[in-house]
């Protein structure tokens, strides 16, 4: 049984040996397929060369970061006597270095009537300033097919915001492209480096631009490079869309109005394009005005509109024809008193007593700061005591002070502050409902990074567009200008530009640059009034401009005929002089190029 048991005992021991031997060898092989397959896996890897994976890698982080393809839509805008059908594209332009690097990508917003010929359609860009912000302002406060109540909005910024179909367009004109530059909007750059290195702070602290080939925000976020960066996207625009021949507005509020001129210069002298006109809403032309010494003529810009908000406080209707007194003390005597300094009392004691009248402000106030009169002084003293604060955008709009009992209230703009979420709001619900045009990135209304990094320049003069303007008009015998502000602006109080103006030269005919000024602030268009008013006249302008090159294409269509049987020149039919009080009848708009539904 012992004998028995134990060869038993040996054969299991052998089976389970043999077993272990097994599961071991296939273990090993398993193991040892996995090893090779690893070793034919790098092998391959390696005939593709690191270099190309880490360029897929690198492109798969940088398409990541790209905006969508463009997305066209078709609409249909329904609007008191009139039915416009347009084509709407929200879209991007990128901007390259000569290597062909993609930079950044430029958003931008195009409205285009259907129905008439490219040729015949003029087309009107729009950007709006900061230096930081999108073209939103504009685009859903006056131009574009739909808008929000501006005012309303700011009354309650946590409301449901409300796009209305805009009355006021110029799409009925003008087609229309709205820009968004670096940093703003959706715009934004491409490349994966970091977009604050070590280079680009030490370039703004001496405030050297960053070089084109490199790009970054020292490039985009400067003087030259955003001028140069928008002047090309409107190229490219123009001969993507075949627009070379229409005629060409450019409009800029703000900063966006300091760009004009810039702009339409660069245009012209390395982009072969020429723009018909521009129209500078509520513009810093010349910033010597604005220095932080304070000169005198900066007092005497501003004094009209401190009057403006004073008797719009009384209910008085504010006009130029109410201001001319005024206006015409701040360039002499004002101007004139102020240059003789504080110790001149008797100066002084002139001062004191016509600005106090002016301002409503008490003569000790007045004289504390010596006459000089800031709109920050002049909102404080007169809404301070109500534990109120005035918007500097429109010192007819005010706000509660959210520090009443503070020496000086740190406080946020009662008005541009308030239309921060309902100006987004509306944007967003743009792109994506009317639009289709989704993307993960956050909408930049007004990008504090952009303005905080500004590159202005290390010239020892303030930065002006003032000559590039003049460099346009002497060029261009046909080239339009049109400047346009609110009366209780405080930020670019419209007398400064008027003073700017006075000084460029006639070039042959006065009527080439005009100026307007209307009811309310920095976006006077807020009021449906001034809107209104600001549409005819630009109607008015793009309908000069129109007859303009009717008539030169008719002189030239003629002229073989003319040579040959001397035949008397034809003359294009008169256009009627539009109502304001009416919309454009179909015969007209269709003389502009507008279509009829």
């Amino acid at each position: 049984m012992f004998h028995a048991r134990g060869r038993a005992s040996l054969l299991t021991n052998k089976v389970v040996e043999i077993h272990k031997n097994w599961g071991e060898a296939m273990i090993f092989q398993v193991a040892l397929a996995s090893a090779f397959r690893a070793a034919a896996v790098a092998l391959l890897l390696l005939a593709i060369s690191p270099t190309a994976l880490f360029a897929e890698s690198a492109g798969s982080t940088q398409s990541s970061n790209r905006l969508p393809p463009d997305s066209v839509t078709e609409h249909v805008l329904e609007l008191p006597g009139r039915t416009l059908q347009f084509k709407a594209t929200a879209g991007s332009i990128p901007i390259t270095n000569s290597k062909g690097k993609v930079l950044a990508e430029m958003g931008y917003v195009a409205y285009t009537l259907d129905g008439i010929p490219a040729e015949d359609r003029p087309v009107t860009f729009a950007l709006n300033g900061g230096p930081g912000a999108a073209s939103a302002w504009l685009q859903i406060g006056a131009l574009g097919p739909w808008r929000i109540n501006m005012e309303e909005a700011a009354g309650a910024p946590s409301a449901p915001v409300r796009l209305i179909p805009n009355a006021e367009t110029w799409l009925d004109f003008t087609d229309l492209v709205f820009i968004d530059p670096v940093g703003t909007g959706y715009s934004r750059f491409v490349s994966d480096e970091p977009s604050d290195s070590d280079q680009d702070r030490n370039r703004r602290r001496s405030a050297r631009a960053g070089s084109r080939e490199e790009g970054g925000p020292a490039y985009f976020w400067s003087l030259e490079g955003d001028i140069e960066s928008i002047a090309e996207l409107i190229q490219a625009w123009v001969y993507k869309n075949n627009r070379v021949a229409s005629p060409k507005l450019l409009v800029g509020e703000s900063y966006g109005g300091f760009r004009g001129p810039k702009i339409a210069r660069e245009l012209q002298e390395k982009h072969g394009i020429a723009l018909n006109a521009l129209v500078l809403v509520s513009p810093v032309l010349d910033f010597g005005i604005r220095r932080q010494s304070n000169p005198p003529i900066a007092y005497a810009a501003l004094l009209p509109s401190l009057a403006a908000a004073e008797m719009e406080r009384h209910g008085e209707e504010v006009t130029r024809e109410a201001l001319k007194d005024i206006e015409e003390y701040a360039r002499t005597s004002y101007l004139e008193d102020l240059m003789r300094g504080p110790r001149d009392t008797a100066a002084l004691d002139r001062v004191v007593k016509k600005v106090a009248e002016i301002t409503g402000l008490d003569q000790q106030t007045v004289r504390r700061h010596g006459g000089r009169i800031t709109g920050r002084i002049y909102t404080e003293h007169v809404h301070g005591p109500a534990g109120r604060v005035a918007s500097m955008y429109d010192a007819s709009i005010t706000g509660f002070d959210p520090d009443p009992t503070s020496d000086r209230s740190p406080y946020r703009d009662p008005f541009t502050a308030a239309l921060g979420a309902p100006l987004t709001s509306a944007m967003q619900e743009i792109y994506a409902s009317r639009l289709n045009y989704r993307t993960e990135r956050s909408y930049e209304k007004l990008s504090r990074e952009v303005n905080r990094n500004w590159i202005w320049g290390n010239s020892p003069t303030p930065p002006e567009s003032v000559s590039d303007l003049q460099e346009s008009l002497a060029l261009d015998p046909r080239f339009r200008v049109l400047v346009v502000h609110g009366f209780t602006d405080l930020v670019t109080p419209y007398f400064a530009s008027e003073l700017v103006l006075d000084q460029i030269p006639s070039y042959g005919d006065r009527q080439r640059v005009n100026s307007i000024v209307y009811p309310g602030g920095h976006m006077f268009y807020s009021r449906d009034a001034s809107r209104k008013a600001f549409r005819e006249d630009v109607f008015n302008l793009v309908e000069r401009i129109i007859v303009e090159a009717n008539t030169i294409k008719l002189e030239n269509a003629d002229q073989p005929q003319r040579d040959e049987t001397r035949s008397p020149e034809p003359t294009p039919d008169p256009i009627p002089t539009p109502n304001p009080s009416q919309p454009e009848s179909p015969a007209k708009l269709d003389q502009l190029g507008t279509n009829k539904s």
